[in-house]
């Protein structure tokens, strides 16, 4: 609150009493009192023409004023007193330096100037100096106020009477303008402070808008229209910084988004800086070539010449507040930086609340799925033997149309037909086919891995057994041939029987009949069968491994299934089908595939074919939580081939490379090794590694080599 001051009349002034000056100064104190009158006030231009009254007393002028000096070369008349202020009919009128002649205008500049000759001096010619000429000027004396090293502005007198003012009145001139200085400088210091003041309440009529709102984008246009008059702006961005530090992405705008870029460059040309943030960024003029910024080009291109930036620290990252003018200069450091870090704040408030509820909001959507997934298992369970995969066709390759062809020409027979290729190509899915594609289509469809069972166990499994035909036979069991009577009989990896269950599949075929364990006479049966096998059955018979009988009974009408790098074209299809499928049964579908993603999939050789594809997909729409999948939810990003787990060879010396092994690469390698050794035998591969086969099933599904 400003002292107020009593109302008074200009007075007149007394006449000089320093037309004749002794060499000391008659009037001490005259300084002092000139200090009291404008320290009584911060408002000096209410108590200018006490001033002059005072300063009359020492120097010999008729008119006193001050004009501060504002942008560029302007000046505004400030005050006016004495017997010529009528001739100054606006005090707040504005001069240009250029009003006045060139002989005048260096004297701007200096501390303190005389003009003592007017008439010979000014140049009419020039606005102001021809006003001073009109107004009967023919003395003039200058004194400069600055503050700061910075000038101000300037305190002049002037006379009537030629050569008035002597190198005396110069000095007690300087005097009373660097009192004059010190007055405007405190002064403006309050005004500055009042209207930051003003600007920061006006600022704090944010908080009802954004506080009734939990994203900021929607309110922003609300936001930036609150600011505007306080801190004019042509577009006001909301950004945030890319994971990678190096570029400013924009969350919104207030600008035509067209013209608006998506990304700036970072604010720091270095990324590590935003480890320790600037406290702001100022650019007064983007037409300016050496201002370091990187997004001055980008500003510039839009038209801005002013920016003003506030980072803001969230989340662990940084955004920034971007004010950007179609005006240079519009901002400086001493006044919008507080008034903008203070909008940065209440939307950094706003962001936070933002946050905290997208934080609930998932939190209560986890605690719902956590509720479903217990009312989910028991349905889950039950679609685990007919999930989607298994009655699904997809591909649109030629390979893959051409055993489609094959496999609807056999379906309408009775012929046993053999599926061969590699583990995870779709055996079982092409089987299926031919089952919905033939006459025993209403009939049941029964599959059996033969591979996953000891020798007595798949025997009793394959043909059942009756009472007491072994301990633990409580009751008469049907076997799975008895199962599938009318339909079809899948018996995947028919090369790991053993010769004995061989010999009683093969009348099966020849006979159509069979002998549960422990029975004493024998069954027919109606069934057709469908056998699939990855290993080479004509290696198997040269090796005695498999039975030649055998052998072309079920190689009546062979498929080969190609592997899927053999048709690189139903990736896409396979994992958009796969993708549908997945979401069903894990309760979140995956937004999609990214570019990246789906290049990754496309280029991988996917040794376990169909399997593996589909078992990838299904991890990573676990992992990316609803978004979109990305290389990192993809296994294959750490693994892109198998080939890359095999233990590099010892060398002569009985060394071990450890640079970039861990032990289970090692195992790994082992694994794949004894595999390929034993032709994908995984029986012959147990032998290999001295463990069972139950321990390297185990293991295979821990390294995902059983796909």
């Amino acid at each position: 609150m400003q002292p107020n001051l009593e109302d008074e009349s200009t007075p007149v002034l007394p006449p000089s009493q320093t037309e004749a000056e002794p060499d000391g100064d008659p009037f001490p104190g005259v300084l002092s009192r000139i200090a009291r009158i404008v320290s009584g006030t911060l408002e000096l231009k209410a108590v200018f023409t006490r001033v002059a009254e005072v300063a009359h007393e020492v120097l010999p002028f008729e008119t006193m004023g001050v004009c501060r000096l504002e942008q560029g070369d302007l000046l505004r008349r400030y005050a006016v007193a004495g017997e010529g202020a009528e001739c100054e009919e606006d005090d707040d009128a504005e001069v240009h330096l250029g009003d006045f002649s060139p002989a005048m205008r260096p004297r701007m500049g200096k501390n303190t100037q005389r003009c003592n000759d007017a008439e010979r001096e000014l140049d009419p010619a020039f606005p102001m100096d021809k006003d001073l000429l009109e107004c009967g000027v023919r003395s003039l004396l200058c004194s400069a106020l600055a503050s700061g090293g910075r000038t101000e502005g300037v305190a002049w007198f002037t006379s009537a009477k030629p050569n008035a003012f002597t190198e005396k009145h110069e000095r007690m001139a300087a005097s009373i303008a660097d009192i004059l200085s010190l007055s405007l400088e405190h002064e403006r210091l309050w005004t500055m402070e009042a209207t930051r003041r003003q600007r920061l309440d006006a600022i704090d009529t944010l908080l009802p808008t954004i506080a009734g709102t939990l994203d900021v984008r929607g309110v922003f246009h609300r936001v930036s229209e609150i600011v505007q008059p306080v801190l004019p702006h042509a577009v006001l961005i909301l950004t945030t910084l890319s994971a990678d530090r190096r570029a400013l992405v924009v969350d919104v705008s207030t600008g035509d988004p067209e013209l608006t870029p998506a990304r700036f460059p970072a604010v720091a040309g270095d990324p590590l800086a935003y480890h320790k943030a600037p406290e702001y960024l100022l650019v007064p003029d983007a037409e300016t070539k050496d201002v370091p910024c990187p997004t001055r080009e980008d500003c510039r291109k839009l038209g801005m010449r002013s920016i003003l930036g506030i980072p803001m620290s969230l989340d662990g990252g940084t955004r920034w507040l971007l004010f950007l003018s179609l005006n240079p200069h519009q901002y400086s450091a001493e006044e919008d930086v507080t008034v903008a870090r203070r909008v940065a704040d209440h939307v950094s408030l706003a962001l936070s609340h933002q946050r905290l509820a997208e934080e609930e909001r998932k939190a209560a959507e986890a605690r719902e799925r956590a509720t479903q997934l217990e009312e989910r298992v028991q349905v889950l369970t039950d679609q685990l033997e007919n999930s989607l995969g298994y009655r699904r066709i997809v591909g649109d390759s030629e390979p893959w149309k051409a055993i489609l062809g094959h496999a609807a020409k056999v379906a309408q027979t009775e012929t046993t037909v053999l599926l061969t290729g590699e583990s995870g190509t779709g055996k079982e899915v092409l089987a299926r086919f031919i089952h919905r594609g033939s006459p025993r289509a209403k009939g049941p469809f029964v599959g059996l891995n033969c591979a996953a069972l000891p020798e007595t166990l798949l025997e009793s499994e394959l043909f059942g057994y009756e009472k007491g035909a072994f301990t633990g036979a409580t009751a008469t069991h049907p076997g799975r041939i008895e199962q599938a009577a009318g339909g079809v009989l899948f018996l995947d990896e028919v090369a790991e029987m053993s010769p004995a269950v061989q010999a009683k599949l093969l009348r099966v075929l020849q006979e159509r009949e069979y002998q549960r364990l422990g029975a004493t006479r024998p069954m027919k049966t109606d069934v057709r069968i469908v056998a699939a096998t990855n290993k080479n059955l004509e290696r198997a018979m040269s090796r005695g491994d498999f039975r030649e009988d055998l052998y072309y009974r079920l190689h009546v009408f062979e498929i080969r299934l190609p592997a899927l790098r053999e048709r690189r074209q139903d990736v896409v299809p396979m994992a958009e089908a796969f993708l549908e499928e997945v979401g069903a049964a894990v309760g979140r579908k995956a937004a999609g595939i990214s570019i990246e993603a789906m290049e990754a999939l496309l280029a991988y050789d996917w040794p376990g074919n169909v399997r593996e594809l589909r078992n990838a997909l299904e991890r990573a729409t676990i992992l990316c939580d609803g978004g979109m999948i990305e290389v990192e939810h993809l296994p294959i990003a750490r693994s892109p081939r198998p080939s890359s787990g095999v233990v590099p060879r010892t060398p002569e010396d009985g060394s071990f490379p450890l640079e970039g092994v861990n032990l289970d690469s090692v195992e790994r390698g082992l694994i794949i090794n004894a595999l390929q050794a034993a032709r994908n035998n995984r029986s012959r591969a147990a032998r290999l590694l001295g463990i069972t086969r139950s321990q390297l099933y185990t293991k295979l599904q821990k390294y995902r080599l059983d796909a």
